[in-house]
């Protein structure tokens, strides 16, 4: 594998070095993992991420310490079928924040765009990694910070029929929950549900009691994960959540994602013999970033709605036992990190675009380089 030494070539510390993966001479398999974290952020293209060390501190830290995927791309904008793309290797049609529940026609508060032609039905019944997981009899479960109640189905919370005073509206938003878009999930059994879709409070739990599933998907509200609400005097949105302020609204999500890295990092699941890994994502770029000429990599296709590519972003991996000091400019998206994930838990089965080898979809195995 062709590998350059940033240290060697400018005189640093070996232990301070960076290592470039040369994308065509990448190791060959993903070793098996044990536990998968996946961090979800919003609308933050790279450079507003990495050219802000000073708004964006533990993000930036992480990627000169740990893995950072220098040419990742989402699938299309907005976010919710990003979501999907990560567990299902598809958009599946879909190109709006629409429920779950909507279809064409249907008149409702959360069904926006049904007039819409060719739109799409947003309950998807093909295959998902939680059928795939399953099958293998390893435990998957969403952390979603607010969601009103363990198993809700609810589209957002507040919402503008139902608003709670003091509360941003949407603070939870089941647009960045792509698990309820799939039938398999959405029709669970309702106990059921509840074990598997739970807020923060579980989250913390969980990591104290060491119960932990095999693949946790982590997003935090809409004023933690760099997205921000509109905020209105009065409305209880704070200062930093407010999609004007920039500095405050990333920061606010940076400080949050360091709490979430820092507890999962003292979990048995980190400290254990097995391989563990945290990947942290965005859902696709930012307004501003959004008249690059290049939007999208690997299984994409730039004359569709729903697939036409959602921008560069950061992705970033940390390891437990993996590499360290490592920049990957393999071009990559959110159906490569999905293929990696298969890969890591010894699932062969490449749903969807995670299977377009001819697309250039291929998985990150630089960034997850651990123990056999």
């Amino acid at each position: 594998m062709r590998i350059q030494s940033i240290g060697k070539i400018l005189g640093a510390l070996p232990c301070f070095a960076l290592l470039l993966v040369n994308p065509l001479q990448a190791a060959a398999t993903v070793p098996h993992y044990d536990h998968i974290f996946v961090i979800v952020e919003e609308n933050k293209g790279y450079d507003l991420i990495m050219g802000h060390p000073d708004w964006a501190p533990n993000i930036n830290k992480l990627a000169h310490e740990y893995g950072m995927a220098t040419q990742f791309y989402a699938e299309v904008h907005p976010s919710e079928a990003n979501y999907i793309a990560m567990l299902g290797g598809d958009t599946f049609g879909i190109h709006d924040d629409d429920a779950f529940f909507c279809k064409q026609g249907v008149k409702n508060e959360f069904c926006a765009k049904t007039d819409t032609a060719n739109y799409a039905d947003h309950t998807i019944t093909a295959r998902s990694l939680m059928d795939q997981m399953a099958e293998k009899g390893l435990t998957w479960k969403v952390y979603m910070e607010d969601i009103p109640g363990p198993g809700s189905l609810v589209p957002a919370w507040p919402s503008a029929s139902n608003p709670v005073k003091g509360v941003p509206n949407a603070l939870y938003a089941a647009k960045h929950n792509g698990f309820v878009n799939f039938k398999s999930v959405n029709t669970k059994p309702y106990p059921e549900l509840m074990q598997l879709m739970v807020g923060f409070h579980q989250l913390d739990a969980d990591i104290a009691s060491g119960s932990l599933p095999n693949f946790a998907h982590i997003v935090p509200n809409q004023c933690n994960e760099m997205h921000g609400r509109g905020g209105k005097d009065g409305d209880g949105t704070p200062e930093d959540c407010r999609s004007g302020n920039m500095p405050g609204l990333i920061h606010r999500g940076d400080a949050e994602l360091g709490r979430i890295v820092t507890a999962i990092m003292q979990s048995q699941a980190w400290t254990g013999a097995g391989n563990s890994a945290i990947v942290i994502t965005f859902d696709e770029d930012d307004g501003a970033a959004r008249n690059a000429p290049v939007q999208g990599c690997c299984g994409y296709d730039p004359k569709s709605p729903a697939n036409f590519g959602g921008g560069r972003i950061i992705t970033l991996v940390v390891t437990n036992h993996g590499p360290r000091h490592v920049e990957d400019n393999t071009p990559y998206n959110h159906y490569s990190l999905l293929r990696t994930v298969e890969d890591a838990f010894g699932i062969t089965e490449h749903l969807a675009h995670a299977g377009d080898t001819k697309g250039g979809i291929v998985s990150m195995v630089p960034l997850f380089v651990g123990k056999k």
